[in-house]
């Protein structure tokens, strides 16, 4: 938690109502964000994405797998977040073990669309070779490297990045001729098929501090928060999935209203993130 004084909590409180934040932003702007595609070479995706003084990464590893008994026909995706004690003080021992099971929880709502799995970012069924026999398992770590607020904005922002420069080896399923033979698996080395990430919508969390709401909270204006939701949006502007943390109640009249915001919102993020993705991948091939 940041410590502040009842001076620097009133002044961050009153400018937040006049529509000028500490950092000079409206309300509803973010802080320049910026990507890095192919940051882990071990991996089949990766991807490094800085939003103001917060940084994380995210990476992907795809290996074969068995579909569950309870969905045949689809891979399976499985997230999870690491809080480095580097980055905050407060991620030493449990504090960064609670946070961040949280995180990993609530990527996993917005991106995989929960336990039903409606309205999910990242289709399992894709993910399918032959069903009920080989399907791929996607391994998605995130790392936090360092924390300045709005984490899980930030997290959803890598995960799309470092989905956008995965490549799936392209795969042959050849039945076993008789009962006595097992089944052959051949996964190319040289031919690789890129992971649609159309679907995949991106987080926009709406911080409740006083009476108003603003995106892209700071440390210092997460403390002073009451409550927070969490939106995932896709290109389309359907709504993926939805959090909230933070203990004061909201009136479903100002949640419906922050989810009209968070659609708007979401437009120039996805615009300003899929222009940096293509910026990225675009300097990986000029490399040498």
């Amino acid at each position: 938690m940041v410590g502040l004084s009842v001076g620097e909590r009133n002044f961050i409180k009153g400018g937040i109502a006049q529509d000028l934040r500490n950092d000079g932003r409206k309300r509803l702007t973010y802080r320049p964000i910026y990507v890095e595609t192919g940051v882990i070479p071990q991996a089949n995706g990766s991807a490094k994405v800085k939003l103001g003084a917060t940084d994380v990464i995210a990476s992907v590893k795809a290996e074969l797998g068995k579909p569950s008994l309870s969905h045949p026909d689809q891979g399976k995706v499985f997230i999870y977040v690491e809080c480095s004690p580097t980055a905050e003080p407060s991620f030493e021992g449990r504090g960064g073990e609670e946070l961040s099971t949280e995180l990993s929880t609530a990527l996993e709502r917005s991106l995989l669309g929960g336990k039903s799995g409606a309205g999910a970012g990242i289709d399992p069924a894709s993910l399918l070779i032959k069903e009920g026999k080989v399907c791929w398992d996607l391994y998605v770590d995130c790392l936090v490297i360092s924390s300045d607020g709005n984490l899980l904005d930030a997290l959803g922002a890598a995960i799309k990045a470092a989905l956008s420069n995965t490549g799936i080896p392209r795969v042959q399923f050849r039945e076993a001729a008789s009962t006595d033979e097992h089944a052959d698996v051949d996964v190319s080395d040289e031919e690789f098929l890129q992971f649609d990430t159309s679907g995949v919508p991106v987080i926009v969390t709406l911080t409740k501090v006083g009476r108003h709401y603003i995106v892209d909270a700071t440390s210092e204006e997460e403390s002073l928060m009451s409550s927070a939701v969490s939106i995932s949006v896709n290109r389309r502007g359907l709504i993926c999935g939805l959090t909230k943390r933070g203990g004061a109640g909201l009136d479903p009249s100002v949640i419906l209203d922050m989810i009209s915001v968070a659609k708007h919102v979401s437009e120039q993020l996805i615009n300003k993130l899929d222009s940096e993705i293509e910026a990225a991948e675009r300097a990986n091939e000029e490399e040498p």
